[in-house]
């Protein structure tokens, strides 16, 4: 059955050139959602076994004599590119070498990041893998630090009308609907950071968004897997490392979006969202000297 839902919309059409098509059934051996199929020598499509063409591409990009264009879910013959060399992607060291040198940067310069820029980190980001195309996954850009404050401030007057739901005698009453584990990151965490923004608000000092003269904010519609954005962020994350920028990433914006109906129309996001996650970016004001390292909290090997 053809998926239809979200910007779905149906099974996107596949054309096969038979006059160049050998029939080497690479493109059958690739395609899960299983419309492609070999019968008497040559690739056939059926878009009503499984799923139909949900627009992965696999076969596209897998084709050795470019036989096959899928159009529809968002995806056209203009979308495939060639393949970069293999000289020109980065290897395991210069990658790694990368996610060393990143820090989550919360103190910026004053310069601007330019449009040309962001172009190219929404560019990369795009690039991310999602549960099923097309995505599902919005950006909200606000670019330069007026719109950044903006955002920002529209954000923390939200902030204060939850505030009361952190008052101890309402956290006493959640505590049997909430958990252990949430009650005591509310009570030793999420209060705690709220009134220190506060006092920092009334310093003039930005905790929000560290005053950055660049905010992103990645969401996903309903239909989306709610790692798609996630995903995306850190796409975007580390192409903003490559291109000399820090970032930081931040997760309680996306919550406030979800819960705030007045919130996302002003912005025009969809009336139900998933929460994803906002990054704010910019020029390090300072430089790291040194890199650190992390541990998982466990790393398990089946059958070991």
């Amino acid at each position: 059955m053809p998926l239809d839902y979200g910007r779905g919309g149906g099974p996107a059409a596949v054309h096969i050139d038979h006059e160049q098509c050998n029939a080497c059934g690479l493109c059958v051996r690739v395609c899960k959602g299983a419309p492609l199929y070999l019968e008497d020598g040559r690739v056939q499509v059926d878009q009503a076994r499984l799923f139909g063409c949900i627009a992965c591409g696999h076969c596209v990009a897998v084709c050795p004599r470019g036989c096959i264009t899928v159009s529809g879910r968002d995806l056209s013959p203009e979308d495939v590119a060639d393949l970069p060399p293999r000289e020109a992607r980065a290897g395991y060291d210069a990658l790694h070498a990368l996610l060393l040198g990143r820090r989550s940067v919360r103190d910026f310069q004053a310069r601007e990041v330019g449009p040309g820029m962001v172009e190219q980190i929404l560019d990369a980001a795009s690039t991310a893998p999602m549960g099923l195309p097309p995505s599902e996954v919005g950006v909200l850009v606000a670019a330069g630090r007026a719109q950044v404050r903006a955002l920002r401030d529209d954000l923390w007057r939200s902030v204060q009308g939850w505030r009361w739901l952190l008052s101890p005698a309402i956290l006493a009453l959640l505590r049997p609907f909430i958990g252990r584990e949430d009650y005591r990151g509310f009570k030793a965490f999420i209060g705690p950071a709220l009134a220190a923004y506060a006092e920092k608000e009334r310093e003039g000092v930005d905790w929000f968004f560290y005053d950055a003269p660049l905010a992103l904010y990645f969401y996903g519609s309903p239909c989306a897997d709610p790692a798609d954005p996630v995903i995306a962020a850190t796409y975007a994350m580390l192409a903003a490392e490559a291109l000399g920028l820090g970032s930081c990433l931040l997760g309680f914006p996306g919550y406030i979006m979800q819960y705030d109906g007045k919130l996302r129309k002003k912005y025009g996001l969809p009336r139900k969202i998933q929460p994803g996650l906002a990054m704010v970016l910019g020029y390090p004001a300072l430089r790291y000297q040194r890199a650190l390292r992390r541990r998982f909290a466990a790393v398990r090997h089946v059958g070991s």
